[in-house]
């Protein structure tokens, strides 16, 4: 990157200063997909426009492989990796101010890491911070707390065994003081909560029903969504064939809804308007709303519309208002009435797609795998606003925090931010 004035670096270090003390819970980035779990952010006077040489605070370059979104949180970012093809599963610790690797250390150490797909890597689950507490999980080679303090370990589990076929990807949540995981292989099928103070097992539940003949299509790689339905907690927990409700508390199955052949599910749902929202998964992807009451299987009573053309089978969708928008994997957005399923839109923005989409500043920004970022105004009519591009591809779904975007490609982190707006957040600036 081009050196430029002592100037804005020191503006942009006073105005990441400033983001830190300021230790506001909508300054934190603690899961995938933001404070929601939804892609929502609380981020202001984010730039539409950067390049390599143009609204970049820093660019760190991140080793080994990984695809693990950033967490963001008193003053660092978080990122997992793994080195040594696959053997040595790290974390990484990143100064939100300066960009400079402050942490690097190694969780668990592999003999035999497990098979990947080409998009895939040992560290692609994210995983969560709550206050001083980092909790990491690498699928079935293992899951462990750390304190953010010095990375230390506080408790590691390597009980939860499955063949992922692909490598891991479903991320874990916290729900008060358990830790769900799912852990949808193709040889087993279950949920599992950890007690996030000890890493014991809590419960698990195997999945219901039938199984495919083909194992590979029992396996998913989704991160469940804790909602709240006429005054209780339910966990919606997409995996292979099926989706499921399950009391968070226990892991007792509420309800199921079937969408057979559906498998390797990745996005995360959504949830607005008394519906949520999921893709069924390969072969043939859809996009449901299902209603979220009743008890049993409500398959033939509570999908409420589905949409069969260009649903995503990587990208979650985005619920802003009104309208839910998808991205499928090959680069189609299409913006949907939330409540009926009409589309208001469809167009081809270009190029693959397996990060999820993200509202920020009240925009909507797509990232590619080539690392084009296409920024849209919300609404029921196509309103492109500026078009982007990085060295290298998105896998990640970026973070926003303050006024700066925390974004991961296949090889660096990235804050992208404007020098304008980091000198409007320093100390000096708001006293005037």
């Amino acid at each position: 990157m081009p050196m430029r004035s002592t100037l804005t670096r020191v503006l942009f270090l006073l105005a990441a200063l400033a983001i830190n003390s300021s230790a506001r819970a909508d300054d934190e980035w603690p899961q995938f997909r933001g404070p929601d779990g939804q892609g929502h952010a609380t981020a202001h006077d984010l730039p539409t426009q950067w390049s390599e040489t143009q609204n970049i605070a820093w660019k760190t370059p991140i080793p080994g492989l990984g695809h693990s979104s950033p967490l963001v949180g008193r003053g660092l970012v978080w990122l997992t990796t793994a080195l040594e093809d696959g053997r040595s599963l790290q974390v990484v610790a990143v100064d939100a101010a300066s960009g400079q690797v402050v942490r690097q250390r190694e969780v668990l150490r592999i003999d035999s890491p497990p098979h990947l797909n080409k998009k895939n890597s040992p560290a692609s689950p994210t995983g969560v911070l709550e206050g001083d507490r980092l909790y990491v999980h690498f699928g079935t080679s293992g899951t462990a707390l750390l304190s953010t303090a010095d990375a230390s370990t506080l408790w590691v589990n390597q009980e939860l065994h499955l063949n992922h076929s692909e490598g891991p990807g479903s991320s874990p949540v916290i729900w008060n003081n358990l830790l769900i995981v799912h852990c949808d292989g193709i040889d087993v099928q279950y949920i599992v909560a950890l007690d996030k103070n000890t890493g014991k097992i809590v419960w698990r539940v195997e999945r219901t029903g039938d199984k495919a003949a083909d194992g590979n299509e029992n396996k998913a790689f989704c991160t469940p969504l804790v909602i709240e339905v006429d005054g209780r907690p339910l966990l919606i927990s997409p995996a292979a064939r099926r989706v499921f409700a399950y009391d968070p508390a226990t892991g007792k199955e509420v309800w199921v809804v079937h969408y057979a052949p559906g498998y390797s599910n990745v996005p995360r749902p959504v949830f607005g308007h008394g519906l949520f929202f999921i893709s069924t998964g390969y072969d043939h992807p859809e996009l449901w709303a299902i209603r979220p009451d009743g008890t049993g299987d409500v398959t033939a009573s509570h999908v409420v519309w589905k949409v069969t053309e260009n649903a995503p089978t990587n990208p979650s969708p985005l619920l802003v208002g009104d309208e839910l928008y998808m991205m499928s994997d090959s680069g189609i957005a299409t913006c949907l009435d939330a409540k009926t399923g009409t589309r208001h839109w469809r167009k081809r923005i270009g190029e693959n797609q397996s990060a999820s989409p993200l509202l920020a500043d009240g925009k909507i920004y797509f990232w590619s795998e080539e690392g084009q970022t296409v920024v849209l105004a919300p609404g029921t009519s196509y309103n492109e606003i500026a078009r982007n591009r990085l060295d290298d591809g998105f896998m990640s779904t970026p973070a926003a925090v303050g006024t700066a975007l925390f974004a991961r490609t296949r090889t660096h982190l990235y804050r992208i931010e404007t020098a304008k707006t980091a000198a409007a957040e320093t100390p000096e600036a708001k006293t005037q």
